[in-house]
């Protein structure tokens, strides 16, 4: 590629977010900040609100404009601060915050800087009603008049967004996160004293957290402990359920993790119950710790990331007992665990890499 003059080139790179809750699309974004950041560049994050334990990751050198409202409508005036900015690219994180950068672009018109975003969750939602379904699929594909290229995290997403988004191929772009690292500075997580599993996500409905703990009474294993890092509005429903179980000696919902691959580590199985999911990082940094996962059906992904018998095993979404017989197996003392699967490539010198040419594009 030609050296690019500063004028061609993603200098100064603004993303934004809602809170610091605690979501994967938040803490993926910040990972990359923390590599742009590295390698040279400016990157500006307009926050709603900064509270909660995600701030904790912000890296050292981001430049924050913070609204002191964690509302989605408050983002919808990113616009302003855009042009303040004067930023050379802006990127949007995931499709939760699609609808931000569709009002920004109806507002700066031909003003507004390039638009890169990435594909966070699953463009085929199998649980919506039939007119919610259509409603969404009609709102994906608007996608292409306001978003200037597309990431997808792998080939089997990148072809769902061409085919539902009806987004050129040529502007979809495979790029993986960056992979998770340890945490010096989080706080260690309380853990149960013998073998246990492992769940890590938002408490949110999204997750349907309340499978696997339906699933525990059926295990051969009844001793074996649930722990689910991770906070959210699900939580009364979820405790509800474990007292109505009376689970409350096996299952721990300790809130979010700073750093969860030690968790992982130590956990006989991870699990992921969700209705739908993008590209599931949880299932990677299991992974990579040499944890064996299960995981539903929510996303055409899963399969990219389980591709073998020896990594984990896929059910469907309703099927209980799929999901019993697969955590039998996993739990099954002796079970062989899988080699720690690493990661490969330069997600951050990929994502900058297309940052400079879709900026040097438009200007030229």
């Amino acid at each position: 590629m030609p050296h690019l003059t500063c004028s061609e080139t993603a200098h100064h790179i603004l993303t934004y977010a809602q809170t610091m809750q605690g979501g994967g699309v938040e803490r993926s974004m910040l990972r990359m900040a923390a590599g742009w950041l590295e390698r040279g560049r400016r990157v500006t994050l307009v926050l709603g609100c900064s509270a909660g334990p995600l701030a904790a990751e912000i890296p050292h050198g981001v430049e924050r404009i913070e609204l002191a409202d964690a509302s989605y409508r408050a983002l919808l005036g990113l616009a302003g601060h855009v042009r303040s900015m004067q930023s050379d690219l802006i990127f949007c994180p995931g499709n939760h915050y699609s609808g931000v950068a569709a009002v920004t672009r109806l507002r700066l018109g031909r003003h507004c800087p390039p638009i890169v975003a990435k594909v966070s969750n699953a463009l085929v939602r199998p649980e919506l009603s039939v007119g919610a379904a259509w409603r969404y699929r009609q709102w994906l594909r608007t996608h292409p008049r306001f978003l200037d290229q597309l990431v997808a995290m792998t080939p089997a997403m990148a072809a769902e967004a061409v085919a539902e988004m009806r987004m050129p191929r040529e502007r979809v772009h495979v790029i993986a996160n960056p992979p998770a690292g340890p945490q010096p500075g989080a706080a260690p997580v309380a853990l149960p004293e013998g073998r246990y599993i492992l769940g890590v996500g938002r408490l949110e409905p999204q997750k349907r957290w309340e499978r696997l703990i339906a699933a525990l009474p059926g295990l051969a294993d009844r001793e074996i402990a649930l722990v689910i890092l991770g906070e959210g509005s699900a939580r009364a429903a979820l405790e509800a359920q474990v007292a109505a179980l009376r689970l409350g000696h096996r299952v721990t919902l300790p809130g979010h993790s700073g750093d969860p691959l030690p968790a992982l580590a130590g956990a006989q199985v991870a699990v992921l119950t969700s209705d739908y999911e993008g590209v599931p990082g949880v299932l990677r940094e299991a992974l990579s710790v040499g944890t064996p996962v299960v995981s539903t059906e929510s996303s055409v992904a899963v399969r990219e990331i389980v591709h073998a018998p020896e990594l984990g095993t896929v059910v469907p979404r309703e099927d209980a007992g799929a999901l019993v017989g697969a955590l039998d197996h996993w739990l099954t003392p002796g079970r062989p665990r899988p080699a720690p699967v690493r990661a490969s490539g330069d997600p951050i010198g990929d994502y900058l890499a297309l940052f400079d040419s879709t900026v040097a594009q438009r200007s030229r």
